[in-house]
């Protein structure tokens, strides 16, 4: 699915099709009606990709090794995992009802799942035809799966045994790099409109401001061949993923929507790289608080570095303290939260000991 966008198919379903140049024309109204969530199912349906190599691992590779046994044990356990997995697509239709974009703020994998378990079979046989348009002819097992009654189950199955174990043991640490991008976004959003908030989102998303509007331009190939969408005062639905890529949904039934890398994701799933530079920065400040150091390339609450680095809350609010004091993070109220992020000494820091 990278570098593409989702537009309804001759039956009336959003269909997966590769462009060159997509446009989303927004104006003031949509900045007020953009919203921002998370999706556990859509993680789910992103690590079962990186697991099974349908999606490049890039900085992940650390989790892809550590996780591959349990992968393997899952394929093994649960066979309708092989059958999900040999629907993944790149740049061509995949199935909608396996993957649908969350209600609200999302957040609720339970939720997410009860929407694929009510898929009526008529539409999954549908959507499953077309999306093996195309392929090679699935090997017996995987055919008996999607050819049986019972395959929107089998298939949901798959997805939340997926999600139990690949994500599910990390998701606290997960859903904090989430929420602190999708809170940093909104925030810029809403102070400083859509450049501010676009900036650094994907190097193939920019802004062009018409005065009080503008567009959204996402490249997905070399060509300018556009593609218009207005969302018409309904402002945008923006999803950080820690395992997915760029995606853009424009059409119906789904709102205008982009899917994209969260930051802060290189060094969350597996050791980080130990370099000299790395060591340098450890052995100056201390190891944990190092670690804490690192973790604030992304603005963070106290609580959502509890998270992720998996220290206690006196732990870590104890290293912020010395690390204010030393001036090389500062923190900000926002209504009842307080973020703490990078000085510049402390950004400089850090980024020295990544490049050394």
């Amino acid at each position: 699915m990278t570098d593409s966008f989702r537009r309804p198919d001759r039956e009336g379903y959003a269909s997966v099709w590769r462009r060159n140049m997509l446009a989303i024309e927004v104006g003031p109204v949509d900045v007020a009606h953009t919203r921002y969530a998370i999706s556990p199912l859509g993680e789910a349906m992103h690590a079962l990709r990186v697991a099974a190599g349908v999606k490049s691992a890039g900085p992940l590779r650390p989790w892809v090794e550590r996780i591959a046994p349990g992968y393997k044990e899952l394929r093994r356990q649960v066979p309708a995992v092989g059958a999900l997995t040999a629907l993944f697509r790149s740049g061509s239709y995949n199935a909608d009802f396996i993957h649908p974009p969350p209600t609200g703020s999302g957040g609720d994998f339970t939720a997410e799942l009860a929407v694929v378990r009510a898929t009526s079979l008529n539409r999954a046989r549908l959507e499953l035809a077309r999306n093996l348009e195309g392929l090679p002819r699935p090997s017996q097992y995987v055919q008996r799966i999607l050819d049986a009654p019972d395959v929107v189950t089998q298939l949901a199955d798959a997805i939340e045994a997926g999600w139990q174990a690949l994500v599910e043991p990390d998701w606290p640490r997960l859903r904090a790099v989430l929420e602190r991008d999708l809170v940093h976004r909104a925030g810029q959003l809403a102070m400083s409109g859509w450049a501010a908030a676009l900036s650094n989102l994907d190097p193939r998303v920019s802004w062009r401001s018409e005065g009080q509007a503008g567009t959204i331009e996402v490249r997905t190939g070399s060509l300018t061949k556009w593609d218009r969408h207005r969302p018409a005062g309904k402002g945008l639905l923006l999803m950080p993923t820690v395992f997915g890529t760029l995606l853009s949904y424009v059409e119906p039934p789904w709102a205008c929507a982009l899917v994209y890398p969260a930051r802060g994701v290189a060094d969350l799933l597996g050791p980080p790289p130990h370099t000299q530079g790395g060591e340098a920065l450890s052995r100056l400040v201390g190891p944990r608080r190092a670690d804490v150091l690192r973790a604030l390339a992304v603005p963070a609450t106290t609580s959502q570095l509890v998270a992720q680095l998996g220290l206690s809350l006196g732990t870590v609010g104890s290293h912020l303290t010395v690390l204010r004091d030393a001036g090389l993070v500062t923190r900000t109220r926002t209504g009842r939260a307080v973020r703490y992020e990078h000085t510049p000494l402390g950004a400089a820091l850090v980024n020295d000991s990544h490049v050394r």
